[in-house]
């Protein structure tokens, strides 16, 4: 994609019944079909009518305390993305798998078959996992330390990279004449070894159709900024304000250029969770009405396992103690929320019960309440202003406030001429205008994909 045919990119991520905590509870939405694929095939199908580059899926390996009071994510990805696939044809199809917690070979494997399912619209989450409640599920020990589980995510990603290339583009002849399908020459075997992983190859399975699927990642650490730099094509990010998103944004990319990449190579995606009204008393009546549904115990809850500290402990009509939360040793899980929560409780000087309701709606993505002009101009200026090329769409409650946003804010912003009137390419990578990397192997260079 060429810089001066720009385009803001949205990517809506699903969860449950919305990202509002309370949202399973309000009138219209369906707790009990977050186990049904016909659910997630309707919302994809709105995603796809809006022209939304892509669908994310986050994931998780246990099942969290505060089940008594929140609705189940999701199915497990690849299963469901696999049936996604198949009742659409553009939007792209982003699922999560953990370096922590899975093998290369199998990661490569998953995500070159959804690549081939879905003819080119695949991408993978990078995570570590963040969580003890994981780590006891796979090795009954705790969490790996934050900065070894990054040097395994390191080696994880370059030996699934290598997997990928493993074929290389030419090396299917399907030659029936002559009886000979493949060119065992140009099938390498990738002859790993290294501290976490030794891997001989090659996959058995070509080179997906996007060369390598889209790499996507959501680390705001120092540590996570850097793995960004160096190995994600899509960021995901929570910043709870425009200054913020500015900060974050011009100090990934400038890391770029270390690691001999581009501004363009790099695509920043900021959460916002918008809720919407025909005007903007209804908007913040709306929002209301959400927060009017909160459980202040899953607040609590969810709380005290970011800060790793007990929060009911603390009174709720009283300020964050920040001092003492900031002074805790750094924590092994989700360090840039942290810092977030910290800082948002500290500049707002908020009570923990204003805490709970300020970070309800998004965890600590930015939210607004407002109309469709309103939030069209909010996205606007984040994207013109160098906060953001585009945003992680985040429902507050699902379906309606998905089929608001298609409905409302996206033709808004297609007027506006900063956001596709129609897919030009098939692949996900022709979507965000990423290049289809060449093959290691291979002989040629870099090729365009859009």
């Amino acid at each position: 994609m060429h810089a001066s045919k720009r385009q803001l990119h949205l990517n809506l991520f699903i969860m449950g019944n919305g990202h509002h905590e309370a949202a399973w509870r309000m009138e219209g939405c369906r707790p009990r079909d977050v186990t049904k694929a016909d659910y997630y095939a309707g919302l994809l199908r709105t995603a796809e009518q809006g022209k939304l580059d892509s669908l994310f899926l986050a994931d998780s390996y246990a099942l969290p305390p505060t089940i008594r009071y929140k609705v189940l994510q999701s199915l497990e990805p690849f299963t469901l993305l696999s049936a996604l696939a198949m009742g659409t044809s553009r939007i792209g199809l982003i699922g999560t798998a953990s370096t922590t917690y899975s093998h290369p070979y199998h990661v490569a494997r998953q995500f070159a078959s959804l690549d081939f399912i879905s003819e080119g619209r695949a991408a993978w989450n990078i995570v570590t996992s963040t969580n003890d409640a994981t780590a006891y599920n796979f090795a009954g020990e705790r969490l790996p330390d934050h900065s070894e589980r990054y040097l395994r995510a390191e080696e994880f990603v370059d030996v699934v990279r290598r997997l990928w290339d493993s074929w290389e583009d030419e090396a299917i002849l399907a030659d029936q004449d002559q009886g000979i399908y493949a060119d065992p020459e140009r099938i390498h075997a990738i002859l790993h070894s290294g501290e976490h992983f030794s891997v001989r190859g090659p996959l058995n399975l070509p080179r997906p159709p996007q060369g390598q699927p889209v790499r996507v990642q959501a680390g705001a650490s120092e540590t996570g900024k850097e793995f960004a730099a160096k190995l994600a094509e899509v960021v995901f990010t929570a910043q709870n304000s425009m200054a913020d998103g500015q900060l974050f944004y011009a100090d990934v990319k400038a890391r770029l250029a270390k690691y001999g990449r581009s501004p363009e190579e790099l695509k920043i995606l900021p959460g916002f969770c918008a809720i919407i009204g025909d005007t903007e008393a209804e908007a913040k009546e709306r929002e209301v009405e959400l927060h009017r549904h909160i459980q202040l115990d899953y607040g609590l809850h969810r709380l005290s396992n970011l800060f790793q500290t007990d929060m009911s402990a603390f009174p709720l009509d009283e300020p964050v103690p920040v001092e003492f939360l900031s002074r805790q040793a750094e924590v092994n899980g989700h360090r840039g929320r942290y810092a977030l929560y910290v800082e948002l409780a500290r500049r707002e000087k908020l009570t923990v019960r204003e805490l709970i309701r300020q970070t309800a709606s998004s965890r600590g993505h930015y939210s607004m309440a407002g109309t469709p002009v309103q939030i069209a101009d909010e996205m606007e200026k984040w994207w013109r202003e160098g906060a953001a090329d585009g945003f992680n769409v985040m429902p507050p409650y699902l379906p309606a406030g998905l089929e608001q946003f298609v409905g409302k804010v996206v033709p808004e912003l297609q007027n506006r001429g900063v956001f596709r009137g129609e897919y030009e390419g098939t692949t996900l990578r022709e979507h965000y205008g990423l290049l289809r990397p060449a093959n290691r192997y291979g002989k040629a260079g870099l090729t365009v994909s859009g």
